[in-house]
């Protein structure tokens, strides 16, 4: 097949994919279910808290850190999502990241907030990265799947979704830590 057939026949199947999505978005996953309505409670709420508990003092910081997070878990998600290891059953529209509320709020703002504490307490940061790592890929993950709103595939084990959080969050803190350094310095 030539580069323009291959091209043809992807844009062919991205076209009845998106239609194939939207149908099912338009069935099961609208503004009149309970699953949609979840989703943006997911979405908002972590930004509620956030709202009222930043340092103020040190929000560039600690949102370069969630910023951080957000983007690396958003495209690890969307790798694992197109390798076919995950499937979220219901997303706030077809048009966006299918787990926006999980990698653009409720981890960056989880990981966002443990940051600002352990950072403003000296607290072991990893250590308690850990634990919160743990709450979110085997108490979070599992109540996700047990709710029916995301299923995992192809052997991946809510243990690789643990070990992926622990990476990403790794990665911004040192980035972050990095930043920090080097902005004293000037």
């Amino acid at each position: 097949m030539s580069i323009h057939g291959y091209w043809n026949a992807i844009d062919d199947s991205r076209s009845k994919l998106h239609d194939l999505l939207q149908s099912y978005w338009n069935d099961y996953s609208n503004v009149g279910t309970w699953q949609f309505w979840l989703i943006v409670v997911f979405l908002v709420a972590p930004v509620l808290l956030l709202v009222f508990t930043v340092d103020r003092r040190r929000i560039l910081e600690v949102f370069f850190f969630g910023y951080t997070v957000h983007i690396l878990w958003t495209y690890a998600y969307i790798a694992l999502e197109n390798a076919m290891y995950l499937s979220p059953r219901y997303f706030l529209t077809p048009f966006l990241p299918f787990a926006l509320n999980i990698t653009a709020s409720v981890l960056p703002v989880g990981f966002l907030l443990l940051y600002q504490y352990c950072t403003n307490r000296n607290k072991n940061f990893y250590a308690y990265t850990l634990l919160l790592s743990a709450v979110f890929a085997f108490g979070l993950a599992s109540l996700e799947q047990w709710l029916g709103l995301l299923d995992l595939h192809r052997g991946l084990h809510k243990f690789h979704l643990f070990l992926i959080d622990l990476a990403i969050v790794f990665i911004a803190y040192g980035v972050t830590r990095f930043l920090v350094r080097v902005q004293a310095r000037s």
